[in-house]
């Protein structure tokens, strides 16, 4: 059976690295699209830290419920898309970039990478 310490640990026993999406590594489908809005949610989250606002407040600024906030604050996210995610962003005066570019060679498949700056 498969323990805790054991999770991070290949066929061979060794420890496998993180390929830096935690979603991928656990085989999750639509890994990367759940990393973006995690990383969209960590940066709404550290904005609204910021300007020190409560729940109900946020909620009226980005137009949802506390509720839709409360769940947002805790990383529940299966209701919120990666668009409606990055309109929040700009509701909290924050610029969001998308970049598209060619994959490197050395890479198979291309991939979407969100990031913080």
């Amino acid at each position: 059976s498969t323990t805790r310490c054991d999770m991070g640990r290949n066929r061979n026993g060794d420890v496998a690295p993180s390929s830096g999406n935690v979603f991928a590594d656990l085989g999750l489908p639509g890994a990367e699209e759940r990393q973006a809005r995690v990383r969209l949610a960590l940066a709404i989250n550290q904005a609204l830290k910021e300007r020190r606002l409560s729940q109900t407040r946020a909620g009226t600024l980005l137009d949802v419920s506390q509720p839709k906030i409360s769940a947002l604050a805790n990383y529940q996210l299966e209701g919120f898309s990666v668009e409606r995610l990055m309109r929040f962003l700009n509701a909290l005066g924050r610029d969001v970039e998308i970049v598209v570019r060619k994959k490197p060679r050395s890479r198979r498949n291309g991939r979407v990478r969100v990031t913080a700056a």
